[in-house]
């Protein structure tokens, strides 16, 4: 989809959920239950021709909220911890990796390896895991994926943030 495409009032709604202008915007990428976005697609260069590494964009504050909560917990400690001892987990967030890598690729090679959140061998970032598996749907990350299933599960009152994704 081109940037262009991207509606006033999506372009509006992202505006305030982040309370500044959206950068390289290119796509919604999922919406709540209620239609509002909740990820967005963003270019892999910025308007200034920044490299901007991040395909997917947190932008619901609630979920952006309960993605810092996580991370101030320790919670991307102990999926890393994991990593490092799962090697079908390594595996699964590998093909995570390269998936990524090759969307992004696809739109405009930036000529590295770097994804987004530590892929592939560390955690670093929830936001960005969990804006990927709502983008992408369940079974392509695995830390994103888990990350969802803790905010249905702790904060069912959200549910409806997570649009079509099961909970």
């Amino acid at each position: 989809m081109d940037s262009a495409q991207v509606g006033e009032a999506d372009r509006e709604a992202v505006r305030r959920q982040l309370g500044r202008p959206p950068r390289g915007l290119r796509a919604i990428a999922a919406r709540d239950n209620a239609g509002e976005p909740t990820v967005v697609q963003t270019w892999p260069r910025l308007e200034d021709g920044t490299p901007f590494p991040t395909l997917y964009y947190l932008t619901a504050p609630d979920l952006t909220a309960h993605a810092s909560t996580f991370e101030a917990e320790g919670l991307m400690k102990e999926m890393a911890d994991r990593l490092e001892a799962d090697a079908e987990l390594a595996a699964r967030y590998q093909r995570a990796h390269e998936s990524y890598l090759a969307e992004r690729d696809a739109l405009e090679p930036l000529g590295t390896q770097v994804t987004a959140g530590g892929m592939p061998d560390r955690v670093k970032c929830l936001h960005v895991h969990i804006a990927h598996s709502l983008a992408k749907g369940p079974g392509v990350n695995p830390f994103g994926d888990e990350a969802i299933a803790l905010i249905a599960e702790r904060w069912p009152e959200h549910r409806y943030l997570l649009g079509s994704f099961p909970t």
